[in-house]
Parts: structure tokens; sequence; C-alpha cells
């Protein structure tokens, strides 16, 4: 990468007849290139089960088998734990016998109704008598269906002795061993006990926590990289789940639970392994990009400038120019992106087909983007400014939002910068910002007006504003800029803004031989 040195010469006078060197500071000038940007967020966690189920029996009783061990992977309906079946075959018999009583009674009680029928007809006994011998006909039947009832329920409880497995998957736990007595959840105030625990782990996740700074970047479907300690060379790929919405604060510091699921068919991810997690936010592949270090505010240009030998009368003007740039590329931007959707809605209705929605917003890096029927864009607006103030928005509010921002991530042309999003979907509004950077222009100093996107900390994408035969100057940092004229402003108030007294003016940068002996400034 080419480098072009800067070196302005500032000349320092320093009270005192001690001679000073000058103190120069150095900029550099950096192409603008192309680049690749991922955003990411790490985090750390714990992979755990996607699914953990306890089992327990409905019977009580003495463990008398247990035929699985921790580890071992079973099928559902496979016999895990066998309890006694005594006491629930004691009650299947008797509840067997008394449902042979029940039908023997209904037998009798038929056959009584049957004589009590012919009786009734030649008047040998009254109508009391015969009402008598239907009842005793509908309680024997009554009988035989409460008998049948508890010889069903005797059964269920006999087959309940044979604890089966709920699901396939893996036993991961098992709290007792054979000859311990246990209460069923069905009889037992206190839940039962829990014979096993059981996970199905061809599918896990990792709790992680992320700081409140990231989380608003973080949506559900995100691409997501887990490393383990067991695997340091072989990463798994998950995504994101969900975002628990109960933040957690953790020595003063406000975190969301982030849950992100993996694929792990494969068996080698653990219960309780640590985890390292990578969130993909965001990528863009051989953009534009300049340094972050290049980028400068409106409160910061001022000094920027002063530092690069741009006076303030000198400056407004160059700032005046760069707004006209970027106003009239913008204009130019969104004279293109009109032509192209006319070109589009003219295609659309030839072919006799309904525009997807009859009002459009334009977006802060120039892109057109549709917008649903019966919404302006002073809507969509009104509803970003209520959401980024901390407003609730409403069920209508948040289908709107989440409408425009798949129309911004779906549609829409890309900016000069060139590059198209991979791997992301319509969060784009949360990157990047206008910023002002100095380029060298016929190797002369001057600001730009510039608007970037996606940004990793060190580069950030240029949407607008520059192109790749375009130098960006770093400047020193916002320190150095201060104490640079915190020194200039200290002088002129010791020399009332004019010479320092006992030193003249030289073209070299140093004092003269003749000044007085005295304490050298710091810059």
């Amino acid at each position: 990468m080419a480098r072009v040195w800067l070196i302005p010469m500032t000349v320092v006078a320093v009270l005192g007849c001690k001679k000073k060197e000058v103190q120069s500071v150095v900029y550099q000038a950096v192409p603008v290139e192309r680049r690749d940007i991922v955003v990411s967020a790490q985090a750390n966690g714990t992979i755990q089960p996607d699914t953990v189920v306890e089992v327990k029996s409905k019977a009580s009783g003495e463990i008398l088998e247990m035929k699985v061990e921790t580890g071992a992977t079973v099928t559902r309906g496979q016999l895990l734990v066998r309890v006694d079946q005594r006491s629930p075959r004691n009650t299947l018999n008797q509840a067997e016998a008394a449902l042979d009583v029940a039908k023997a009674r209904l037998q009798n009680a038929d056959a009584q109704k049957r004589r009590s029928d012919e009786l009734f007809k030649s008047q040998s006994i009254t109508e009391q008598e015969h009402e008598s011998a239907i009842l005793s006909l509908a309680n024997a039947k009554a009988e035989v269906i409460n008998a049948q009832v508890s010889v069903e329920n005797a059964r269920i409880a006999m087959d309940d002795t044979d604890v089966l497995s709920p699901i396939t998957g893996t036993v991961i736990a098992k709290n007792v061993e054979r000859g311990q007595v246990i209460s069923s959840p069905t009889r037992d105030v206190g839940g039962g006990t829990v014979l096993l625990k059981m996970a199905d782990l061809s599918l896990v996740q990792v709790r992680t926590l992320v700081d409140e700074t990231d989380v608003g970047k973080i949506r559900p479907g995100l691409r997501a990289t887990v490393t383990v300690d067991a695997y340091p060379n072989q990463p798994f790929t998950g995504e994101v789940l969900k975002i628990e919405p109960q933040a957690e604060t953790l020595q003063n510091v406000t975190m969301f639970p982030v849950l992100v699921r993996i694929d792990n068919r494969n068996g080698l991810l653990k219960p309780g392994m640590n985890a390292d997690v990578e969130l993909h936010i965001g990528r863009r592949d051989s953009v534009l990009a300049v340094p972050n270090a290049a980028l400068r505010t409106q409160r910061d240009v001022s000094s920027a400038a002063q530092v690069l030998g741009i006076s303030a009368e000198q400056l407004a003007p160059m700032m005046e120019a760069a707004q006209k740039v970027a106003d009239s590329a913008r204009a130019a931007s969104s004279r293109t992106t009109a032509a192209a959707d006319s070109s589009k809605k003219d295609s659309t209705a030839a072919s006799g087909q309904r525009p997807a929605g009859g009002n459009s917003m334009q977006t802060p890096d120039g892109r057109t983007i549709p917008l649903p029927d019966g919404v302006t864009q002073e809507q969509v607006r009104s509803i970003f400014r209520k959401r980024f103030s901390g407003e609730t928005l409403t069920a209508r509010e948040q289908q709107i939002m989440q409408q425009v921002q798949r129309s911004f991530g779906a549609g829409g042309r890309g900016g000069p910068g060139g590059g198209r999003p991979r791997a992301t979907s319509g969060g784009d509004f949360q990157f990047g910002g206008n910023y002002i950077v100095f380029v060298l222009r016929n190797g002369v100093p001057t600001p730009v007006m510039v608007r970037t996107g996606l940004t990793d900390l060190d580069y950030s994408e240029v949407v607008s504003g520059l192109a790749s035969t375009d130098s960006v100057l770093v400047l020193p940092s916002a320190s150095l800029v201060q104490s640079q004229e915190e020194f200039k402003n200290r002088m002129t108030n010791m020399t009332g803004g004019g010479a320092v007294p006992g030193m003249r003016s030289t073209t070299s940068g140093s004092a003269s031989s003749g000044s007085r002996p005295g304490n050298g400034g710091r810059g």
C-alpha cells in the first residue's frame, strides 16, 4: 500500500536562550482500497441440551431393575426402569374379581326384570314392584361399568411399573439405584421422585451473555461460529435462536442472554462444555473502505484542519463546497434510483402485475425502498423516532417496522462503495453515518463529506463520497491535537500575541543564539 508522508514544519517559540528542536507531527496519506469487512460479537457460554426431560414413575414402590446407565442412547418406548409390581398386581386381581361379580349381578337383575315384565302384564305384581326391578337392572349396569373402569385403572397402574423412555435421546443423569423406594408424582404432593434425566443431544444450544451495546445488532437467525476447548481446530456452525427479554447484571454491566442453537448430529458436543461464540453480525466483500482514524465529525473537523495548516477562514468555504458536492451526488443518486423505479413500474404495468407498494422512501445511503400500502415516509420516520426514544410501538407500528426492515435488506441499489450484504438482512440502518475525511486533491488537503456503512472498528465501508483513486489523511489523535492547541494558546497568552521577548523568528525553526536562558516550553 502506497503511503505519502506529510511533515508540516511548525515553528516552536520557546522561552529562554536554550535551543530546542522542532516537534514534528507525521501524517499518513492512505489510499482508499477495497477490502472485506466482517463485524462480529464475541461471547462465552456453556453447551446445554436443547431439550431435557425428567423421567418419573407413576408407580410407587421399590426399584427392581435399572436397565440403563448414564450416556446410554435409547429410543422412545424402550424399558428404562422396572418397579415392584406386587401391589399393582393385587389391585388388578381385585378389580377383575369385582368385575366378575358385577357381571353376575347384571345377569341376575336382567332375568328378574324380564320376569317382572311378564308378571306386570298379567297384573300379578304392583307397578311399584315393577319399577323396583327396572331400577335394580340400571344399578347392575352401573356397577359393571364402574368395575370395568377399576380394572382399566389397575391395568394402567400395572403397566406403569415399567418405566419407558419418553423420547429418543441420551441418559445424562441417573438419580436412583436398584433397591431404592420411590414415590409417584400422581400421589405425592412433593412431585415424586426423579429417576433419570434425558436429553436429545442431536441439537444443543449455547446460552451466552451479550453486552447491551451489541444486543441491538443481534436478531434471531444470525449465523454463529462456536468453538470448544475439546476441538479447538473444529468450529461448529449454529444460528441465534432467540434473545431473552430479561436482562441480567454482571459486575455492574447489563447483559442479555442469547441462545445459539447448534446441530450436533455427530454427538461431539457434550453438555457442560465451555464454548466461545462468535456472532456474525454483518459482512461486506470487496468494498471501498477507509481507516476509522481518518473519519472526522463536525465537532473535531476544525482542530483537524488546523493541524493540517487550514485556517478557519479557509475551512468555511471548503466545507460549503464539500456539502454542495455531497448534495449533488445525493440528488443524482435519487434521480438514478427514481428512473430505475419508474422503468421497473413501467415494466410491471406492461406485464399486468400490480406494484408491491404505492409509496417509497429514500434511505440515508441513497437507496429507495418500497413502503407498504397506505404507509407514508413521514409515518415511517415517526415510527423510527418513537422506537429510538424508547417508547412502545403499537402492533400496527411493529408490523410496519418489520415490513420496512425487510424491504431495506432485500431491495434498493448498492452505493458507490460497491458490494452487497452477504448473509445479512434488514439491520443495516444500525450501522454507518455521515463523516468528514480530508483527501489529497492535487496535493492539497481537502475536506470531503462521506457516508459510511459497516465498520469493524478498524475500517469502515464507504457508501458514498470517495473513489478508489482518492487518498485519505490519517490524522493524529484528538488528544495530540488538543495538546498542540493548548500549547499555542498558552504561548499566545504569555506573549500577548506578539513575538517572544529575546527571540527572533527564523525560517529554520530554531531559537536564536542570542536568546536568554530559560525554561523550554512543552508542546
